[in-house]
C-alpha cells in the first residue's frame, strides 16, 4: 500500500503512514465512517423504496390522463370528482374514452391473526384500465358481483394462497359485510400506504362502501385517441372543464406530483431526508475528530516543516490524503453491510429496498467530500499558527 501510494502521489505517503501508525485510532475512524455510510445508505434505501412504491400503482394504468379533485395530492387522498366531469371529458376532441376509478381502503383481518391493509380499486369491468395481462385476463369475471382480484405481492400473503387461487380455487373472505370471492391474482406490490391492492368492479365497490356514490368517483381515467398528444388533450380539457374542483394531468405528471408530495411534505419522506443529513453530519464530526487529533499530535513536526518553508498546501495535501483514505476504507465495509441490510429489510417488509446502480457512486463521492471538508476544517489551527509559537 505504501509503495502504491508513493507511486501515485509522487512523494512519501505521510498521511497513510500517520494513520496506520496508530492502528486503534485508524480502525475506530474506519468504523465511524462505515457507520455514517450505513446510515446514509439505509436512509437513501428507504427513501428510494418510498419513491418506487409511490409509482407502483401508476405503472399498469393504460390511461393517458388523470382527472382528480383539486385537493388531491396523491392517488389515495383528496375529495371525489363529480361524474359530470367524465361526460364533459368525452365531449372534448382527442378523447377516445373515459372511465370512473374508485379507491378506498380495507383491513383484512385474517384467520391466522395477521392484518393486511389493502387499497381497493373499483373499475368499470367493461373497459380495459390496466395493462397487466393477469388483470386483463380476469377482467370479464369482475362483472359478477362480489368477485375480486388479489395482489399476490401484498405483504403477509403466502405464495401458496396465490398459487391455489390461480390454480382455480377461489378464496373467499369477508370485506365490509360482503363475501368477496378472489378468482385471480396480479402483482403490484406493498408500499408505505398499503400492504397491497384488491381490484373489484365499480358495482362491487359501491356495495362494499354504501356511503360512496356512483356519481362521485375518486378519479377519472382518460384515454386519448391514437396520434393525439396527451398534453394537447390536457390543455383542451383544462379549457373545457372548470378548474375550481378538479386538477387535470397526464399520468406521468400525476405520478411525479405524488412522488414529490410523498418525499417533501409527508412526514415519512421528510424523516428519511433528514436521516441522510444526519448521516453526513455524523461522518463529518467523526472524521473531523480523527483528523484534528492527528494534526494536534503532529503539530511539532508540521511546525518544523512550516519553518523550513513548506506551504500550507503541503499540509492540506497530507490531511486530504488521510481524508480520502478514510473515505475509501470506510466506504467498502459500509456498502457491503448496507447490501446485507437491504436484503434483510426487503425480505421482512416486502418493500423494494435495493441498491441502485448510481447510489454507491454518489455515496462514495459524498463521503469523500465530507471527509475532505473535515480535513480542511482540521487544518485551520495550523494555517493561522506561528511556527515559533508551536514549540
Amino acid at each position: 500500500m505504501t509503495a502504491l501510494l508513493t507511486a501515485f502521489l509522487g512523494r512519501l505517503p505521510i498521511g497513510w503512514l500517520q494513520l496506520k501508525h496508530n492502528k486503534t485510532r485508524f480502525a475506530a475512524a474506519i468504523a465511524g465512517v462505515a457507520f455514517a455510510n450505513i446510515l446514509i445508505f439505509m436512509q437513501l434505501g428507504f427513501l428510494g423504496a418510498l419513491v418506487e412504491t409511490t409509482k407502483l400503482p401508476y405503472r399498469p394504468m393504460i390511461a393517458d390522463i388523470l382527472i382528480s379533485a383539486s385537493d388531491a395530492h396523491t392517488l389515495s387522498d383528496g375529495s371525489n370528482v363529480p361524474r359530470q366531469r367524465l361526460f364533459q371529458a368525452l365531449a372534448v376532441p382527442g378523447v377516445a374514452d373515459a372511465s370512473p376509478f374508485y379507491l378506498s381502503k380495507f383491513d383484512w383481518q385474517r384467520d391466522n391473526g395477521t392484518t393486511v391493509n389493502f387499497q381497493v380499486f373499483g373499475i368499470d369491468p367493461s373497459k380495459q384500465v390496466f395493462s397487466d395481462p393477469d388483470i386483463e385476463r380476469a377482467r370479464p369475471q369482475l362483472r359478477l358481483l362480489d368477485t375480486a382480484l388479489l395482489d399476490r405481492s401484498a405483504r403477509n400473503i403466502e405464495p401458496k394462497l396465490s398459487t391455489a387461487i390461480d390454480g382455480g380455487a377461489p378464496h373467499r373472505f369477508e370485506a365490509n359485510g360482503r363475501t368477496l370471492s378472489v378468482v385471480q391474482t396480479f402483482s403490484i406490490g406493498a408500499g408505505f400506504e398499503a400492504d397491497g391492492y384488491i381490484i373489484v368492479s365499480d358495482q362491487t365497490f359501491l356495495k362494499m362502501y354504501p356511503h360512496r356514490s356512483a356519481g362521485a368517483p375518486t378519479h377519472i381515467f382518460v384515454t386519448v385517441a391514437p396520434g393525439v398528444a396527451p398534453q394537447t388533450v390536457v390543455d383542451r380539457l383544462r379549457r373545457a372543464i372548470p378548474a375550481k374542483d378538479v386538477i387535470i394531468r397526464t399520468i406521468e405528471e400525476a405520478a411525479a406530483a405524488d412522488e414529490s408530495y410523498q418525499t417533501t411534505e409527508r412526514p415519512v419522506g421528510v424523516i428519511f431526508g433528514f436521516g441522510v443529513i444526519i448521516g453526513v453530519l455524523v461522518g463529518l464530526i467523526i472524521v473531523y475528530q480523527v483528523l484534528s487529533t492527528d494534526v494536534a499530535d503532529h503539530l511539532g513536526e508540521y511546525a518544523t516543516l512550516k519553518a523550513v518553508g513548506y506551504k500550507q498546501s503541503f499540509f492540506l495535501s497530507i490531511v486530504f490524503e488521510e481524508a480520502v483514505i478514510l473515505a475509501v476504507f470506510g466506504f467498502v465495509p459500509g456498502v457491503l453491510i448496507a447490501l446485507g441490510l437491504y436484503e434483510i429489510v426487503s425480505t421482512a417488509t416486502g418493500l423494494p429496498v435495493a441498491m441502485t446502480g448510481l447510489r454507491p457512486i454518489g455515496v462514495l463521492v459524498g463521503t469523500s467530500v465530507m471527509c475532505l471538508a473535515s480535513g480542511a476544517i482540521a487544518t485551520r489551527r495550523l494555517a493561522g499558527a506561528n511556527p515559533a509559537d508551536l514549540f
